[in-house]
């Protein structure tokens, strides 16, 4: 049975987590709407930049407008003052995935903040951070020296000492305060290449290189044609903006990450209307096209979904390819 716009499939069971991931002006929102119309979905904002109040024409956020009557998830959540977290991201966003479904219908995942899409779709776990511990760290190596720090790294977790390096202080700094806080190695916390979810069925969008040079460059014109904050604003020329606030072309989500490598979460230009995507693929069976990263490349990894996804025993267990999310991978 087809289901037109006005009247959406219907959620089951057996309803999968859609994720509509891809470079820059490449349409991932308009077909997250799209897909939300016909399949009776809601949309979860993974845009970094996009959790902010505020910061709308310059982060590419869809108007209200723009989202046609669909609900959305995780948008103007923080204050310009606060600080992002990926591993509360990560929690936020599967609770808002786990309460879509209890109403019967399909959450889709869509945004280009590859770490914050990899932090709900794979299977990571972010350790603790304690900054007083850091703190004490930082202050030995100031006094001592790396290579100290790094005896000490190798005698507790060898692993880690063999791919972080004797003078890398900021790695050792994090890998000693890991295993100091959970008794276990740093290098348990790396990411696995296994979905959390084994219903998961992403969709990277790609379209030509030059197509994609032009509808960033309108963007970049319709960001200068209007202003950053809609007049009267209360956030407008606030002063308490910093070079180090979240928000200012730094990564807000290194101190959740085990090695402290996270990728870059740059403010995005602004947002112009777009056709229906050009050249997009899901990825839920063995063998579709992978997604092209950000990066500008192509690559596939073949994942497993996680034994303790949505109640699934190991026997269970069901081979899927996953196209590798762009941005810096930790070393192997």
């Amino acid at each position: 049975m087809e289901h037109s716009a006005q009247d959406p499939a219907p959620a089951s069971a057996d309803t999968p987590l859609i994720a509509v991931v891809g470079a820059t002006a490449t349409g991932k929102s308009d077909l997250a709407i799209a897909l939300a119309r016909q399949l009776d979905g809601e949309v979860i904002n993974a845009d970094a930049l996009q959790l902010y109040r505020g910061m709308d024409i310059g982060t590419a956020k869809v108007t209200p407008e723009e989202r046609a009557g669909v609900p959305h998830h995780l948008l103007d959540v923080l204050e310009v003052t606060e600080e992002a977290s990926v591993s509360a991201y990560q929690r936020d966003a599967r609770e808002a995935i786990a309460a879509i479904r209890s109403r019967g219908r399909t959450p889709i995942l869509v945004g280009g903040s590859g770490l914050y899409v990899r932090a709900v779709l794979d299977d990571i776990e972010f350790p603790p951070t304690d900054a007083a511990l850091r703190e004490r760290l930082e202050q030995r190596i100031a006094q001592e020296g790396t290579e100290v720090l790094h005896r000490e790294l190798a005698a507790s977790d060898p692993e880690a000492a063999g791919i972080i390096g004797p003078r890398d202080a900021r790695r050792i700094v994090r890998a000693l305060e890991v295993g100091a806080l959970t008794g276990r190695p740093f290098t348990a916390f790396l990411p696995r290449p296994l979905y959390a979810d084994a219903s998961t069925v992403q969709i990277g969008l790609r379209r030509d290189r030059a197509l994609l040079h032009e509808r960033i460059a309108a963007r970049v014109d319709l960001m200068v044609e209007r202003p950053a904050c809609s007049r009267g604003s209360a956030r407008c020329g606030r002063r308490d903006w910093t070079a180090d606030s979240p928000h200012a072309g730094r990564s807000a989500t290194s101190r959740d990450w085990p090695c402290s490598t996270a990728p870059s979460t740059a403010p995005r230009r602004s947002r112009t209307p777009s056709p229906a995507p050009a050249d997009w693929s899901a990825s839920r069976t063995p063998g579709s096209a992978a997604m092209r990263g950000c990066t500008g490349s192509t690559r596939t990894s073949t994942r497993t979904a996680s034994p303790s996804s949505r109640g699934r025993s190991p026997s269970s267990r069901r081979r899927t390819q996953r196209p590798a999310m762009p941005g810096r991978r930790l070393p192997p």
